[in-house]
């Protein structure tokens, strides 16, 4: 019985690697969300990648579970033997080869990382990125755009709350931070997120390619009312986006209140990237926010 049992586990491990090998690899992922970004296909096919070296390395131990369920049961009598010096190098070999197959994986992530998602010296030079402040605090993001200034935190900007746009085509790049606890900024179509960290700026950039409206989520628990991090990211036609940012500045420099100390949570653009250990100053929003929820809550 326990033989029987033993080689349908077997079996049942060695159709879940081959229906894993078999998926076909689209541009959608293997069970991922479409992808929207220019280059999250780098990002799919790292995953293709690594699950196709999983399902062979976890096959070859399934067949090898099979020939010991097969070959080694009760009948068969147990005999012990020592490994030789040569049986041992051949094991090394064979384990250092499989390995090795495995090392592309690890170069190709560097070099994406080190030459796509980490490189913000040609996004910060193309004249058409867009340029977007977000300030995460529980259990929201709020979205900064500099009007037609072109300078963040006067009273032409755009604010939104759970609401990011942007044109399809041009590179987004983000500034983020957090006003109480961890946060973390998912575009789970652009294939990319961040942390927010209180009391400091991090950068992400991505490309859209399509237009639509995205999911934005937290990949970081926040706190008990986590799951309402929730925002929407629509990428517009240039002309349509262009329309509504126009729209939108006109809007707010009316609404504008300079005694709404709370509302002016920006900060200074850190263009260009500040390297590891040159963090800009402590955003507004870590102040002027946390204030005013100290305030409400009679602290």
């Amino acid at each position: 019985m326990r033989r029987l049992q033993s080689l349908w586990t077997a079996a049942l491990a060695l159709g879940l690697s081959a229906r894993a090998l078999a998926e076909p690899v689209t541009a959608k992922g293997l069970g991922l969300p479409p992808d929207a970004s220019a280059d999250g296909y780098r990002i799919d096919e790292l995953i293709h990648e690594t699950v196709i070296f999983i399902a062979v390395m976890f096959g070859i131990m399934v067949v090898w579970m099979l020939l010991a369920a097969i070959l080694h049961g009760r009948k068969h009598e147990a005999f012990y033997t020592h490994v030789t010096r040569r049986g041992q190098i051949v094991s090394l070999v064979v384990i250092g080869v499989l390995v090795a197959a495995d090392a592309d994986l690890y170069i190709d992530t560097m070099r994406d990382m080190s030459e796509v998602f980490w490189n913000f010296a040609p996004v910060d030079a193309d004249p058409n990125a867009i340029k977007i402040e977000i300030d995460a605090h529980q259990w929201a993001w709020s979205a900064r755009y500099a009007g037609p200034d072109g300078k963040f935190n006067t009273p032409d900007d755009v604010v939104t709350l759970n609401d990011i746009r942007a044109p399809v085509g041009a590179p987004v790049i983000f500034e983020i931070t957090s006003t109480d606890v961890i946060h973390s900024l998912y575009f789970p179509n652009f294939r990319v997120k961040m942390d927010a960290m209180p009391g400091m700026v991090n950068h992400l950039w991505l490309r859209p390619k399509e237009t639509g409206e995205y999911e934005v989520g937290c990949a970081q628990h926040c706190g008990i009312n986590h799951y309402k991090m929730r925002a929407l990211f629509t990428v517009l036609p240039e002309a349509d986006y262009q329309r509504w940012l126009r729209e939108a500045s006109a809007n707010a420099e009316r609404a504008y209140d300079p005694a709404d100390t709370v509302a002016h949570w920006g900060w200074d653009w850190t263009n260009p990237r500040p390297i590891e250990g040159d963090q800009p100053p402590l955003p507004k929003a870590a102040t002027a926010r946390a204030a005013g929820a100290a305030h409400e809550e009679g602290i």
